[in-house]
């Protein structure tokens, strides 16, 4: 795969008829695309928890207010006991991957120790859980018409409201998914 080919820093944007109830309706911040697959983690799919029970479990202490209600969002259906944080900035921890020079994926506990204690990056998303696809198996959903892609933008992942975040990412590729439809015709 050329570096052309590959989706990493892009988003995956669920086509209106894709049903998996895993993405229908969803936006996928693609982290690593290769030959060998490609790795995501979906960005508009809150939980009904919040980052103080996260951080409960790892016995880690929030030392700065309101960071124990910061919203954690499902970030794919594998390994939902995985954490992982994508955000901004200069930072690197002992387990970040840099997508960009300004954007990272941090899988390691020290990121959320820095978040608690005020130290952390401001820019975050914090998910539990990923979405993966085997060697080809992204490109095969791409011509099946399964999603639309185009580059991320930091705006929509960082400071757009979730509910926001599908719309706001076709509209960057000047599409709007309102007015098209889920259902196959026949001509």
């Amino acid at each position: 795969m050329s570096v052309t080919t590959s989706l990493t820093n892009h988003f995956l944007i669920a086509m209106p008829g894709l049903k998996d109830p895993n993405f229908s309706r969803t936006v996928t911040y693609v982290c690593e695309h290769s030959e060998q697959g490609a790795m995501g983690i979906v960005i508009n799919r809150p939980m009904d928890i919040k980052l103080g029970e996260v951080l409960d479990q790892l016995d880690i202490e929030p030392a700065v207010l309101g960071v124990a209600d910061t919203q954690v969002f499902l970030g794919g259906p594998v390994q939902t006991d995985r954490g992982f944080v994508i955000h901004s900035g200069p930072e690197e921890f002992d387990s970040t991957l840099r997508v960009t020079p300004d954007i990272h994926v941090t899988t390691s506990k020290d990121v959320l120790e820095a978040i608690a204690g005020g130290e952390g990056p401001a820019r975050r998303l914090v998910a539990l859980g990923y979405a993966g696809w085997g060697g080809g198996q992204l490109e095969e959903e791409l011509s099946a018409n399964a999603w639309l892609s185009g580059p991320a933008d930091a705006d929509i992942i960082f400071s757009r409201p979730p509910g926001e975040r599908w719309l706001a990412a076709a509209q960057l590729l000047g599409i709007d998914l309102n007015l098209l439809s889920g259902e196959a015709g026949h001509a």
